[in-house]
């Protein structure tokens, strides 16, 4: 993407994240801090039932309602959203480059701007990596073996760690109103596009290693699958 960018937009899903949100949006804050150019954060509260909405309040950010039980859904309702102007905000055109992560996971404060550095040297999308911050919930073996598995495979796809050019973003439609797996139908999309993506190592987002996830077939759910393996052996 050799476009110059003059701003981003962030889209965080949430369902039920009283407990991480003021995490996310925290590391979000510090991540925002550290670029040059306008940000703007969208958290989308999904069937929020906690106090998810009241914790959003006390930073930054537009909040926007849907009543979906679908993180596809709701990323693609943030973006949706940030795409007209709106006071400050300079809305999503050609030079914006979007991004997305989770609510139950923090970002580092130069998240925002090595993406940027990846788009400046002409990729047109940034698929990055995730750390598990807590393994309290399993063995040992179950850690050592996801560690192990996770740096044999050279490609990852995290709805909690990818951006991606607005250009690009609007050629492929966007997410699907997908329960799970949004964010991997996204990148092959992209790939399906010849578009160049970054593989990125080198920006880990940190993320809930807890038992119980929100979203189907998603994050916790594969740890489980592999603490029941473990189990089997």
């Amino acid at each position: 993407m050799k476009n110059r960018l003059r701003n981003l937009v962030v889209v965080v899903p949430v369902h039920n994240e009283s407990s991480l949100l003021a995490r996310c949006l925290d590391g979000l804050s510090a991540a925002v801090a550290n670029v040059a150019v306008p940000v703007s954060v969208v958290v989308v509260l999904d069937s929020c039932t906690d106090d998810s909405p009241g914790i959003a309040e006390r930073f930054d950010v537009t909040r926007v309602v849907v009543d979906a039980l679908n993180v596809g859904t709701a990323r693609a309702a943030g973006f949706e959203h940030a795409r007209a102007p709106d006071g400050g905000n300079p809305g999503i055109n050609d030079a914006t480059w979007l991004a997305t992560t989770d609510a139950d996971s923090r970002v580092p404060p130069d998240w925002l701007r090595r993406q940027l550095s990846y788009a400046d040297s002409g990729y047109d999308a940034v698929a990055g990596t995730v750390r598990v911050d807590d393994w309290s919930g399993y063995s040992s073996n179950v850690r050592d073996g996801y560690e192990q598995s996770y740096v044999e495979h050279a490609r990852h796809i995290h709805g909690a760690n990818i951006g991606f050019s607005s250009t690009l973003y609007s050629r492929v439609g966007g997410f699907r109103p997908l329960v799970h797996d949004e964010d991997v139908d996204l990148v092959h999309r992209f790939l399906s596009a010849d578009a160049s993506v970054a593989w990125a190592d080198d920006l880990p987002v940190l993320t809930s290693g807890r038992v119980r996830g929100r979203a189907p077939a998603g994050f916790a759910d594969h740890l489980q699958r592999l603490a029941l393996q473990e189990a089997n052996r």
